[in-house]
């Protein structure tokens, strides 16, 4: 585009794509999307090839540096047009998530494959398949639906765009495919309605709405628009679709379409229709752009925008243009510049019709000129309808004039046509809305004609401009509309006035507050409680309780309703204003319940009883409501305990229930004198409620408290109930003895038992002296503490000494038979009768009698045999109980009653008890109940104590139990040796089950007891007993000698037979026993077994070539060649191997040999094991052998034959061992370019290295061959490899060291510019540059930053170049990082280098920290005073004026800022105003001074009063008293002008005053200094604020009435005015009366009031309590005065009613 030119469009590049990190691979049509204006995406993959990561990158075109890459592995992917949505495509796999809920909002399966897809709508996909498109929504649940199937014809194609029209009934499918050298364009236009498609030669299209002609009524036509260039030409069509009688009609159109020459092969890929502008933008691939009208189809502009390839283009919205992508990855926008299309139009195509049309159509500029040409045409030719429509539509409301509408109504009106004035008027209505002027100009002829619907309709519409204006012409005709109007035209003032006339008082308010107005509330109070005094309350209360606090204090409100007698709205008013109750409030409080409790004492008790409020007198109304009687109330307010106590008593007239709740309030001595005081003056009358307030505060005020209270009183029954009520929840050990006292006081003797039952709390040695005390008739308390306290002796003791032995038989009988031991115990303590005590045992149920307790007492009393009656009964009964069997016995025991035959044959009894008993008396017996009942260790002990070891060895044999055998033969047991000697002489002899030895011999196992186990193995086998030939005893005696005595081993080995061999024998191996263990091998033909024995344990090689060769077998070949081997006799053990024929263990003879370097003997092994074996480990080896022997021809016939060997590997490993020539045979051979370059760096054939590096194409490989060339000065080679290595940012920083290292700077930044050109040029490349530039040439760094600072990493190069202290290069990088405070400091602290006055005033005013500002401000005043007010200028918005005016106030600068002083001064700010005068004042420039004062007022007033007054100048003694007089200091300022005889400046003075007093002095003054001219012109200056009579008297006495008579007229003229309009006021208020006492007369009374305000019904008793009479009471209700004459005159506000 040549410069300067005018164009009609703007061009811009918002990003392009490879400056913010995308490969510039990636960008293309199938891996780039652009659905909208809003989003970029891109899929890309990273990383080196075969392990490539891939993400897709989304560029937010708001912020497009700040990329969204998410690790996403999609076939395709699109940001939705306007939210952060996705959608994405996986095979047939398609899913939609939002990314900023990372939420996957729905997916879906196709049945075929996707083969193009795009966003239609917001919420729609179109899906394209090889046979079908679909659509779906992202909405709901649905799946995709199909809409049509594809035309063959479009079969081959590959499909490039899919679009719909706005209401989605109209589709195009558009595909291209090559034909003869040419793109062909193929596209499908669909219909939903008719479900028919249509098949058209095209390669791009659009569909479009085309608005109607203003005022014809029609909808918009809808067109479909498409480009298409043949074989033969190119045509752009414009077609009407679905056209009808209601749409716009359109004649199709066919354009060409203009390609240059050089274009042969270029082709239309998008179609754009601006909706804003009704442009078709038309963009082909080689980047040009067409442009054309919608309408007449007329090409406007051509011209190209894009040197690449466009292959993506989408809608701009928001400017009513395209955006589009090319090759390049440059991101361009293309749109309508407004300020040139219409000149354009007009000068490069001489076309004033249609920029005439266009201008109308989209209100652009440029057609002034014409469009005026045209409207004086159109009047001048009578065509006033055309003028009116042009008028209406003109662009820029140009002709929307005052002068237009009146040229238009002087228009005259055709017949049967609308006039022009209205056609224009509904033109403007059409097209949009009114201003304030023709909003007025059209209501009133509207208004007029009665058409008021029509205005209602316009204002819902929005259409007209509501002003007051517009508002009071309608509020003549209706008031309801003209509020509307003054709300839409915010006129406060105008609209509360409507509120109140239209009675929507409760809007006032919350309108006043809502658009900040503050109205006279106390006069619009007034003026509504005459109106309507029912509407007046609600109003008060509503200015009461506004939110923000009352907006009429509340005195005043009450001094309104007191004013017109309303005493009883007052309380109700009252009550809803006090509801918040604050502190404030308490004197309205207390006059409020006052006044009621004096004449309305059930007013005031519902008042009281609602406890609204907290804040009163409470002493003074706790005595008026103590006269009133309501006593409960007073006790609510006293706190005194003298009146506490004086009204408590009255319990007959409280509530008991409020009277206990009372309580709760008091203080514990207060309440405990209050009861006292109750049980003091009628204790009958109040005992049950103080019983009631015990129990409910019993906690608080203590028990011991209460208790001694009843007790003072004497009041057992009182003591009982409180204390019932308690106890149960006491544990208090008082209460509970008191309770059982009180119980039995009082004779309730099953309170007592229940009590001595259930509680734990009581001392029950007290209570157990108490009962024992009482002597109660009925012992059953004292028997259940005893019983339960374990005092059962001392019961036993007192019932006996006291006879009371029915009790005794009914304690063990019937309440706890379980004590019946204790009570035998003590019986025979007191030496009872043995025929009693039986008689009594015999009585008890056996069932509940404890026999093992019964025995234990009698038993320490020596009387068991006393027992044995009961015990024989007991088994005759069939007991099975223990202890009697227990018992028995020891009656049998003790008295010889046959016992052994007891213990022997009875099995009831406990052994362990019974053997215990016997231990003493007889161990026999003992043994025998123990050896019944298995009592192990019991019966050892016994046996052990009395030597009886026969018996405890042949019961360990018989009890053939491990553990017990474990515990007989532990260490340290004393007896162990007499034990074991009994179980090998006797016991294990006497046996013969095999598993009574079993378990002994493994007893002694456990016991470690070798040598006593052979003693007994040798007894028994050896000496021929049963168990002789036992193959287990054999295997044990053998084991047991190894580990106990290894001489006997060889002996039992040729003794015996019958024993396991080779077990055997590999525990001699284990034991160290060689020799016997190769006899056992040897005896049982066991060679391998033998040999292995031979080699590993004896370690005999020689007896083992022998012993081989004597056997011949290959196995023990085997064995002896693997013993050779492990003695690193390599060359034997390789001929065992060959002996063997064995290559199994090739892999330890490879690692043996390599270890001892035999690979001459390897050799030989490897080939007699290839031969055996074909493995990839033997041929491995032999290639490496063959490298090692240096037998390199071998080595080369070996890999070109067919081989098994892992070349790979063993290349690797020669060359770890630096046999590069070996190892360049073997890479080689394998194509392993990577480790073959290495190789020949070793080999110093650099450039075979390189060539191999390149096929390699590995980084590491790069890296290895770039140092070695990098090291021997191979730097062209160098570079080759570095120039691979550069473009991955991790290996930038190795590769820079080593240039650096060495000191190759020069080439190092050479390889870095030639590194930049390439694709893959990444951001460090361009970083890591810039800071070498910055080390070694800083000439070339400031180009480099302009060229590429959006490629680097700006702080990496910001330190870089701090170091280097570049100052201009550092201010530049901070600059554009944003970094504008460190930029701003940078250029002060090296002004000499960095400042620059422009650049510093771009970096200053984005600077965060603001005391950067000043510390600018104190740079300028020191380096650059000149430019200082230009610096102001832009930190204006930001800085502190104060702080400046002080800082060059400090400096004595301030006349440098004058300018700044007089831009700022629109701030009102006091230091900007009094610096400004004080300057102005040096200056002497008083005109400035005074228009400063007096648009500026925040500033000293008096102060610079008092310092002009004194000035030698008259017009600043002038402006002295100016201030004086603005400031309300009349006196001074008149003074002051009387004596500059600046009479005029103190006659406006005294007039602006309002003060009579200072006018009439000043008359005075003109009097006595006789100017008459000033006396007569103060009169009528100060006309408002003289008295007429004083102006008579002073002008009478001076002689001035001639000087007077004008004021004389004036006043008498007023005065008669004055009184012709009270008349008529006092006329009209006579007739208003006279009306309203009628309407009072005729007036039904009103319903019943409400009751916390009512008082009493007229003329009935018992309104309020106490009422005596049926006289009328005074109340709201009453028929006498609220306040009677005299009373109530204590109370402000009412003292006068």
């Amino acid at each position: 585009m040549a410069q300067g030119q005018m164009l009609p469009i703007k061009f811009q590049e918002h990003v392009v794509l490879t400056n913010v990190g995308i490969n510039s691979a990636s960008i293309g049509f199938a891996t780039v999307t652009l659905e909208s204006e809003k989003f970029v995406c891109i899929r890309e993959k990273l990383g080196e090839p075969g392990r490539e990561q891939n993400q897709v990158v989304i560029v937010d075109m708001e912020n497009p540096s700040q990329l969204m890459r998410r690790p996403i592995t999609a076939e395709s992917a699109l940001m939705h047009p306007t939210t952060k949505i996705i959608a994405l495509k996986a095979q047939r796999q398609l899913q939609i998530f939002n990314l900023e809920l990372k939420a996957k909002i729905k997916s879906t399966q196709m049945n075929e494959d996707v083969i193009f897809w795009k966003w239609i709508s917001v919420t729609s996909l179109g899906i394209v398949t090889p046979t079908s498109v679909y659509h779906w929504n992202m909405e709901g649940d649905a799946q995709p639906v199909k809409m049509f199937d594809r035309n063959e014809r479009l079969a081959q194609t590959q499909i490039i765009n899919y679009r719909s029209s706005s209401d989605e009934k109209w589709f195009v499918l558009v595909g291209i495919s090559a034909d003869q050298g040419r793109v062909v364009g193929s596209m499908q236009l669909h219909s939903k309605d008719r479900n028919t498609s249509q098949f058209l030669e095209g390669h791009a299209g659009a569909f479009a709405e085309l608005k109607a002609e203003p005022g014809t009524g029609k909808l918009p036509a809808k067109v479909f628009t498409f480009a298409a260039r043949t074989a033969t030409a190119a045509k752009l069509h414009i077609v009407p679709i679905d056209p009808n009688e209601r749409s716009a009609p359109y004649q199709k159109k066919s354009v060409d379409i203009y390609f240059p020459p050089g274009s042969e092969t270029d082709f239309p890929v998008a179609v754009q229709v601006s909706k804003k502008y009704e442009i078709i933008y038309v963009i082909t691939k080689f980047g040009y752009i067409h442009l054309y009208d919608l309408e007449s189809g007329q090409c406007i502009f051509l011209n190209r925008i894009s040197g690449d390839t466009v292959f993506v283009t989408s809608d701009m919205e928001s400017t009513g243009g395209v955006i589009c992508i090319n090759r390049k990855g440059q991101v361009i926008s293309i749109t309508v510049d407004e300020d040139n299309f219409i000149p354009y139009i007009m000068a490069q195509m001489n076309n004033p019709e249609l920029a005439l049309k266009l201008a109308c159509k989209n209100n652009l500029p440029g057609a002034d000129n014409i469009v005026r040409e045209r409207f004086q045409f159109y009047m001048q030719s009578g065509n006033f309808g055309e003028a009116a429509k042009l008028a209406a539509n003109s662009p820029k409301a140009i002709l929307r004039l005052p002068a237009t509408i009146e040229t238009l109504k002087t228009a005259p009106m055709v017949p049967g046509q609308v006039s022009p004035i209205m056609q224009y008027f509904a033109a403007l209505l059409e097209k949009g809305d009114l201003n304030k002027f023709e909003t007025i100009q059209l209501a009133t002829p509207v208004l007029q004609q009665g058409k008021k619907e029509l205005l209602e309709k316009w204002l819902k519409e929005e259409k007209l401009d509501c002003s007051e204006e517009f508002g009071d012409i309608v509020k003549n005709f209706d008031q309801n509309l003209a509020l509307s109007v003054y709300l839409r035209a915010n006129a406060p003032h105008k609209v509360i006035s409507c509120f109140a006339e239209t009675k929507q008082y409760n809007k006032i308010v919350l309108y006043a507050k809502k658009v900040g107005f503050q109205p006279d509330y106390a006069y619009l109070l007034q003026y509504i409680m005459r109106m309507d005094p029912e509407k007046g309350s609600e109003f008060a209360s509503l200015l009461v309780n506004d939110e923000n606090g009352p907006l009429v204090p509340l005195e005043s409100i009450v001094d309104v309703f007191a004013s017109l007698n309303m005493i009883q709205q007052a309380t109700a008013f009252l009550l809803d204003a006090l509801k918040e109750n604050r502190p404030e409030q308490g004197q309205l409080q207390t006059k409020l319940l006052e006044m009621n409790l004096l004449h309305a004492p059930q007013v005031a008790d519902a008042i009281l009883g609602n406890e609204m409020f907290t804040h009163y007198d409470r002493p003074y109304i706790a005595t008026l409501c103590e006269k009133a009687g309501l006593f409960q109330r007073a006790l609510e307010h006293y706190t005194d305990i003298f009146d506490i106590k004086r009204t408590i008593v009255h319990t007959h007239l409280l509530n008991p229930e409020w009277v206990v709740n009372f309580f709760g309030r008091l203080s514990v001595e207060q309440s405990l004198e209050c009861l006292k005081e109750m049980l003091n003056s009628n204790m009958r009358q109040n005992l049950q409620i103080v019983v009631q307030i015990a129990t409910k505060y019993s906690e608080q005020l203590g028990p011991k408290n209460l208790i001694e209270m009843f007790e003072n009183f004497k009041s057992f029954e009182g003591l009982y109930y409180y204390l019932g009520s308690v106890v149960n929840f006491s544990q208090d050990s008082e209460v509970h003895f008191k309770y059982i006292q009180a119980a039995c006081r009082t004779n309730q003797l099953k309170e007592v038992e229940r009590i001595c039952r259930e509680s734990n709390a009581y001392d029950p040695e007290r209570v157990k002296n108490f009962l024992k005390e009482a002597k109660l008739p009925d012992q059953l308390p004292l028997i259940i503490v005893c019983d339960r306290f374990d005092f059962v002796h001392d019961l036993v003791m007192f019932l006996y000494q006291n006879n009371q032995y029915k009790f005794i038989e009914i304690y063990v009988q019937k309440v706890n038979p379980t004590r019946a031991p204790q009570v035998i115990g003590a019986l025979l303590d007191v030496d009872c009768d043995e025929n009693i005590i039986k008689s009594l045992l015999m009585s008890v149920r056996a069932a509940n009698l404890p026999v093992d307790l019964l025995v234990d007492e009698v038993e320490k009393r020596n009387r068991l045999k006393l027992l044995l009656p009961y015990l024989e009964a007991r088994i005759r009964e069939g007991s099975t109980d223990v202890h009697v069997y227990n018992a028995i016995a020891k009656v049998y025991i003790d008295s010889n009653n046959n016992p052994e035959y007891f213990l022997k044959e009875n099995g009831m009894y406990d052994a362990r008890v019974v053997g215990k008993y016997c231990e003493k008396r007889d161990p026999y017996l003992a043994f025998i109940a123990y050896e019944r009942g298995q009592c192990d260790h019991e019966l050892i002990q016994i046996t052990n104590e009395n030597s009886m070891f026969k018996h405890q060895a042949r019961y360990l044999v018989k009890r053939r139990d491990f553990e017990l055998w474990n515990f007989a033969l532990q260490v340290t047991n004393a007896y162990r040796r007499q034990l074991i000697d009994q179980v090998v002489a006797t016991a294990l002899p006497e046996t013969q089950e095999p598993e009574d030895v079993s378990i002994a011999v493994k007893a002694f196992m456990a016991a470690d007891l070798p040598n006593e186990l052979i003693e007994l193995l040798e007894k028994l086998v050896l000496e021929g007993s049963t168990f002789a030939d036992n193959r287990n005893l054999q295997n044990l005696l053998i084991l047991t000698a190894i580990k106990v005595d290894k001489t006997r081993v060889m002996e039992y080995i040729t003794r015996m037979d019958n024993y396991d061999a080779p077990e055997i024998a590999n525990l001699a191996v284990g034991a160290e026993l060689f020799e016997e263990a190769f006899t056992i091998y040897k005896k049982y033909d066991q060679h391998v077994e033998a040999v292995t024995v031979l080699l590993n344990n004896i370690g005999d090689l020689e007896r083992g070539y022998d012993f081989a060769e004597r056997v011949d077998i290959p196995e023990v070949w085997t064995q002896l060649a693997k013993s050779q081997l492990q003695h690193e006799r390599v060359e034997d053990a390789i001929d065992s191997y060959i002996k063997a024929d064995d290559a199994s263990n090739a892999a330890e003879v490879i690692a043996v040999a390599s270890r001892t370097n035999k690979y001459d003997e390897m050799v030989k092994f490897l080939q007699m094991a290839r031969r055996k074996v074909r493995e990839p480990l033997v041929e491995s080896e032999l290639v490496f052998a063959f490298a090692k022997t240096g037998r390199l021809a071998d080595l080369e016939e070996f890999i070109s034959s067919p081989n098994l060997a892992q070349i790979a590997q063993v290349g690797e490993r020669c060359f770890e061992q630096k046999m590069y020539e070996a190892a360049k045979i073997l890479f080689n051979n394998v194509s392993n370019w990577a480790r073959l370059a290495s190789t020949l760096v070793y080999l110093d054939e650099y450039q075979a290295a390189v060539d191999c590096a390149r096929k390699a194409n590995s980084t590491r490989v790069w890296k290895e061959v770039n140092a070695a060339c990098v090291e021997n000065g191979e730097f062209r080679l160098a570079q080759i490899c570095a120039l691979h290595l550069i473009i991955h940012a991790d290996e930038l920083d190795e590769l820079i060291r080593l240039y650096e290292r060495r000191g190759n700077f020069e080439e190092l930044m050479s390889l870095l510019e030639a590194g930049l050109g390439l694709e893959r040029a990444h951001m460090g490349m361009f970083t890591e540059l810039a800071i070498l530039y910055s080390k070694y040439k800083p000439e070339k760094l400031m180009e480099h930053l302009k060229l590429f600072w959006q490629r680097i990493n700006i702080p990496k190069v910001i330190r870089a170049t701090e170091t280097a202290h570049m100052w201009p290069e550092l201010v530049f990088l901070y600059t554009h990082y944003d970094e504008f405070d460190n930029a701003a400091l940078t250029i002060m602290s090296h002004s000499a280098d960095a400042f620059e006055h422009s650049q510093f005033k771009d970096v200053i005013v984005k600077v965060s920290n603001l005391e950067i500002y000043y510390k600018a401000l104190r740079f300028y005043i020191e380096e650059q005073p000149l430019l200082l007010n230009d610096l102001l200028t832009v930190l204006t918005p930001r800085i502190d004026h104060t702080r400046v005016v002080q800082m060059f106030q400090k400096s004595n600068n301030l006349p440098l800022i004058k300018p700044y002083l007089i831009a700022v001064q629109q701030a009102n700010n006091q230091a900007v105003n009094t610096a400004y005068n004080d300057l102005l004042i040096e200056e002497e420039d008083f005109k400035s001074l005074r228009d400063s004062i007096d648009n500026f007022d925040n500033f000293d007033n008096i102060a610079l009063a008092q310092r002009l007054e004194k000035h030698e100048l008259l017009e600043f003694r002038r402006i002295a008293a100016h201030l004086y007089r603005k400031n309300r200091r009349w006196r001074q300022s008149i003074t002051l002008s009387k004596q500059d005889k600046l009479y005029k400046d103190a006659m406006e003075t005294a007039a602006v005053s309002k003060d009579t007093e200072t006018a009439e002095e000043l008359l005075q003054f003109f009097i006595e200094n006789d100017r008459k001219d000033c006396f007569a012109a103060c009169l009528l200056t100060c006309y408002d604020l003289l008295r007429p009579d004083v102006v008579l008297e002073v002008a009478w006495r001076n002689k001035l009435n001639d000087f007077a008579m004008p004021y004389f007229i004036q006043t008498i003229r007023e005065y008669m005015t004055k009184v012709d309009i009270l008349e008529k006021a006092n006329s009209e208020r006579n007739q208003k009366e006279e009306q309203k006492e009628k309407q009072d007369t005729m007036m039904p009374v009103l319903g019943n009031p409400l009751m916390i305000t009512y008082g009493g019904t007229p003329g009935v008793a018992g309104g309020f309590p106490g009422a005596g009479v049926a006289t009328p009471q005074p109340g709201y209700g009453g028929a006498a005065p609220i306040v009677q004459p005299g009373q109530y005159a204590g109370v402000n506000g009412f003292g006068g009613f």
